[in-house]
């Protein structure tokens, strides 16, 4: 038995499945040249697979000049994914099939602070709503990802003393919509969903990413060769409580003083615009005001850029990626160029040489796709699609030897 760097053995028809799926192999011929298989446990291992509805054939590949190749391909038909992406202000239920095809969803405009089981209820049901559109039954869902404003524990698919989501600490989401759906369930911040939603699409190939969503809070994703950076306990990426000591006195809705979401965020900015004189009770009110071209808001957009440039500076040193996402409410030109402006300023300049500093290409649906290409990473692991293939088949040819 051979094992990649991860871990992973090379020999199991979970991990052919795998390399499929990635585009690392395409035939029979390219999967014995990556493994070292013989020809006939690679052919058992396919025939495994097809009969499992992993795998399917996808054409021929004329360009060798020999014999046309079979080409393989990952069974999009196989099943769907449901995702649940909620902000603190809305909630999106959609159900994407295994090519990450968005084929229904639905919006509401619900706070999260409404708490877990009023919010879990409207996405059961609008879960139920978009499976039916799509012509789609519970019986072929494959898993379901959740997206949350709020650090996570990966683990165990809840979130911990979130400061925007009141009554959700150690709520068990993950268990409560397992039950519910008797499917896999994943439950992850959704900066790290449109951070992965963003480098799954838009830049595959792209070694380390950071994206940060600027809009009710703040926060960041952080994707290092293709895989989410959660950190010990799903901490990783909590800008907006990096402490800023020219603003002690302002108060964060942590609890704490100086965080940069106490002055730069959506809602820090709505209460400051509130506070000069033009009531702005939310921050897609201070949006719509922006946008209008009102003085007062863009001022403060420009300046809360400048301070999420300054943080950002930081986190560009250290982390050194290729690419920088602006996403959320706030992306707009005004403060994006205030992240500009003092990014290029005050990180080293051998930071910033290779980056390229982008808005979001996805927009809204960042997290959702996030959340799909989470739910297929787990489900269609190589461990996990042996296991599957050992309860489905246990009569089968051995798929881990």
């Amino acid at each position: 038995m051979t094992r990649d760097r991860w871990g992973r053995n090379q020999n199991s028809a979970g991990h052919l499945l795998w390399l499929v799926r990635t585009g690392r192999a395409r035939t029979r011929g390219e999967l014995q040249s990556y493994t070292g298989l013989s020809r006939s446990t690679t052919t058992q291992r396919i025939d495994v697979l097809r009969a499992a509805g992993y795998l399917r054939a996808g054409g021929v590949d004329g360009s060798t000049g020999g014999r046309p190749a079979e080409l393989l391909e990952f069974d999009t038909a196989h099943g769907v994914v449901l995702v649940a992406d909620l902000g603190g202000n809305h909630a999106r239920a959609a159900v994407v099939d295994l090519g990450g095809q968005l084929l229904a969803e639905e919006h509401e405009p619900i706070k999260i602070g409404t708490g877990p089981e009023a919010v879990l209820e409207w996405v059961d049901s609008a879960f139920g709503r978009v499976l039916a559109r799509a012509g789609w039954n519970a019986g072929q869902i494959r898993g379901i990802g959740v997206g949350v404003p709020g650090p996570v524990e990966f683990d165990f698919g809840m979130v911990t003393q979130p400061p925007i989501m009141p009554g959700w600490d150690g709520y068990p989401i993950a268990d409560r919509l397992r039950r519910t759906w008797n499917r896999p369930v994943y439950v992850d911040n959704d900066a790290n969903l449109m951070a992965l939603g963003e480098q799954a699409v838009h830049y595959p190939d792209c070694p380390a990413l950071v994206l940060v969503k600027v809009a009710t809070g703040i926060s960041a994703g952080v994707v290092i060769d293709g895989q989410v950076y959660r950190g010990i306990d799903g901490g990783a990426g909590d800008i907006g409580h990096i402490r800023l000591y020219e603003h002690r006195e302002a108060r964060c809705e942590c609890g704490l003083y100086g965080c940069l979401a106490a002055v730069a965020s959506g809602l820090a900015l709505a209460h400051r615009l509130t506070a000069s004189g033009t009531p702005t009770s939310s921050g897609a009110e201070l949006v719509e005001r922006i946008r209008s071209g009102h003085a007062e808001a863009v001022h403060l957009a420009r300046t809360a850029g400048k301070l999420v440039g300054e943080v950002l500076s930081t986190v560009v040193c250290m982390v050194n990626p290729a690419v920088l996402v602006i996403a959320g409410d706030l992306a707009d030109i005004h403060f994006v160029t205030g992240v500009r402006e003092v990014l290029y300023q005050s990180a080293l300049p051998r930071s910033t040489r290779h980056l390229e500093v982008s808005t979001s290409r996805l927009g809204a649906k960042s997290a959702v796709i996030g959340g799909y290409a989470m739910v297929v990473d787990q489900v269609y692991a190589p461990a996990a699609v042996d296991a599957e293939l050992a309860r489905m088949m246990p009569a089968a040819v051995p798929v881990t030897c």
